[in-house]
């Protein structure tokens, strides 16, 4: 075969590594293994171990047949024991929400447990589709051909919300329709609240079908402590942000004069953030949670980067990484209280502003309906981010948190400061408290540097790749486990895969367990907690005592490539290994590893 031929025959996902990706071997948990080694559906046991929310009399009241039904034990996976037995049924599965890398092997998970006597159906474009009744059968060759793919492309995906009696019927009818016995949803904290909503409505309708919900996000926001330490997708994204900031913090030292300002996805948790800096020891990682819990100001925020930079110039160091997670600008209290309010005022007053001519128009229309507070704020911000603030708003009016160029508005802020420190430096050098100590000559140093820098944004960049060893054992096990569920008969609850680093223990945990109650725009809203980096965990703990040192000197670590083999391929997040008090992060074990040919 000559060259051009090679070339041409790796199009339609045959690159070489993805060929060989393919052929890798997968942990298979003891309790799906039978006797004589093949893949077989678990069993569920009761367990003494509960989950509880907070309002759980209300829950109870919105989801009357699933809290009857399941209570709040959680399930334990154990082995059968005897052969698959099930046979004839129907089990539809979809994907929901923004893509994560491991989906796929979803899909090959419940194509396995459920083997060639059961039928295993796909959604097209998510709860949009499944509202539409847009399935297809799943065959086995193109279960082979997305084994350790990355990607939600072989069903896609969609952010439909199912809450209307409208949408709850259409999901009946797809049901009913399709004879389905199962429906496994794929997907975040919403679109396991919708799951929760969809298992309760097919009961109230006397409907038999087993609805399953599987966790998935790169936030990491969605788990349950020690019993769902992490949603999949988290360890391949983390692992590709660390391997690119890891460049940076290369580069960086090797230009010698740029800083790096890194904007990481995670709308609400700093999980992602607090990753990537255990891995690669950046300058400044922002956690959000922190900032909250301190109240500190946008200024506050600026004067810690400010005297940070200030500190590395006076060492030598004109260069660095700071890390800025994406929903930061949520939790700096009077840009919370700004962007509370806004949500309020641009959807009360929607059709007065639109008919408004001009963005001037629309500020001069608004600061009137703000708190003296935010006025002030916004007027202090840059005229684009003010547009973002005002133009910028999703289906429900709000403010799109993702769109805000926060790096960059720090990026202005700083800037703005080291010139003032420059033209007054006897205000912010010298030796009383709180000023830098610093000779004469240092401070004639500093005013002759200026500050270079480049801004990033990475998001979109880990969300679909391969996954990561760790991902692709993971999703496989949480496919198996959703897949034995619906056998099992079990509806309303979310599969779960726990003690990664010995052997793996299989659990369902009930997703109104899971659930609880928050105001938003004035109205009561179910839905499951977001999971967020808590200031007392041995993770942020590690953090906090080792950022002064990383902030003085240069001890950034390049982590590297994510590895399908080598001595990192069966590595873990730092974030997990730590929280879960593992004793190392260096080896997953999930299992016997088994090379998988779906029958």
């Amino acid at each position: 075969m000559n060259l051009f031929s090679k070339v041409s025959r790796t199009a339609g996902k045959n690159s070489p590594l993805e060929e060989e990706v393919r052929k890798l071997p997968v942990p298979v948990n003891s309790v799906f293994l039978g006797k004589d080694g093949r893949i077989e559906p678990a069993e569920f046991r009761q367990t003494d171990m509960t989950l509880g929310s907070k309002g759980h009399e209300r829950i109870e009241q919105v989801f009357p047949e699933t809290s009857a039904k399941n209570g709040s034990a959680i399930l334990e996976a154990v082995v059968a024991g005897g052969s698959r037995g099930t046979a004839g049924k129907r089990v539809a599965v979809l994907f929901s929400g923004g893509p994560a890398a491991g989906g796929h092997n979803v899909l090959v998970g419940l194509a396995a447990v459920l083997g060639k006597d059961n039928t295993l159906l796909g959604v097209r474009k998510g709860p949009g589709g499944l509202v539409k009744g847009d399935l297809f059968e799943i065959d086995r060759r193109s279960v082979s051909s997305i084994m350790n793919m990355g990607g939600f492309d072989f069903l896609g995906t969609d952010r439909t919300k199912i809450k209307t009696a409208e949408q709850f019927e259409k999901v009946k009818q797809t049901v009913v329709k399709n004879r389905l016995d199962g429906l496994v949803v794929v997907g975040g904290d919403d679109s396991n609240t919708n799951a929760a909503f969809i298992a309760e409505h097919l009961e109230k309708e006397g409907v038999r079908c087993s609805v399953i919900g599987v966790p998935k996000t790169i936030d990491g926001d969605l788990a349950a402590g020690k019993y769902l330490p992490i949603p999949f997708g988290f360890d391949t994204a983390t692992k590709i942000y660390a391997e690119l900031v890891g460049n940076l913090t290369q580069d960086a030292a090797s230009a010698v004069k740029y800083y790096h300002f890194v904007k990481l996805m995670g709308r609400t948790a700093s999980k992602i953030t607090l990753e990537v800096a255990l891995q690669t020891k950046p300058a400044v990682a922002l956690i959000s949670e922190e900032i909250a819990e301190k109240n500190m100001s946008l200024e506050a925020i600026v004067d810690h980067i400010a005297r940070i930079i200030t500190l590395r110039r006076l060492n030598g160091l004109n260069h660095g990484v700071i890390l800025v997670p994406e929903g930061l600008v949520e939790f700096i209290p009077e840009m919370g209280r700004l962007i509370a309010e806004l949500n309020k005022v641009l959807v009360e007053y929607a059709t007065d502003i639109a008919d408004l001519p001009s963005l001037e128009h629309k500020r001069e229309f608004l600061f009137p309906h703000l708190t003296a507070q935010s006025a002030q704020v916004m007027a202090s911000l840059p005229p684009d981010l003010q547009e973002t603030l005002i133009l910028d708003r999703d289906d429900h009016g709000n403010v799109k948190v993702s769109q805000i160029e926060t790096e960059k508005l720090l990026i202005e802020k700083i800037r703005y400061r080291l010139s003032e420190m420059k033209r007054h430096t006897d205000r912010f050098f010298g030796r009383e408290e709180g000023k830098i100590e610093a000779s004469a000559q240092q401070v004639e140093d500093f005013k002759k540097v200026s500050l270079s820098v480049q801004s990033h944004f990475l998001g979109y960049e880990g969300r679909c790749s391969k996954p990561s060893r760790f991902d692709a054992a993971f999703t496989f096990q949480l496919g198996m486990a959703a897949g034995s569920l619906v056998l099992s008969g079990k509806t309303g609850y979310m599969a779960a895969v726990t003690d990664f680093h010995k052997g793996g223990r299989v659990l369902a945990l009930p997703l109104t367990g899971l659930i609880s109650t928050e105001m938003r725009g004035g109205k009561e809203e179910f839905v499951i907690k977001r999971s967020l980096v808590e200031l007392s965990s041995p993770s942020f703990r590690l953090y906090a005592e080792n950022r002064d040192r990383w902030a003085r000197e240069d001890c950034f670590s390049s982590p590297g490539a994510i590895q399908y083999w080598g001595p990192t391929c069966r590595q873990v997040s730092m974030l997990v290994a730590l929280d879960q008090e593992y004793p190392d992060f260096a080896s997953f074990d999930l299992g016997e590893e088994k090379q998988v040919l779906v029958e």
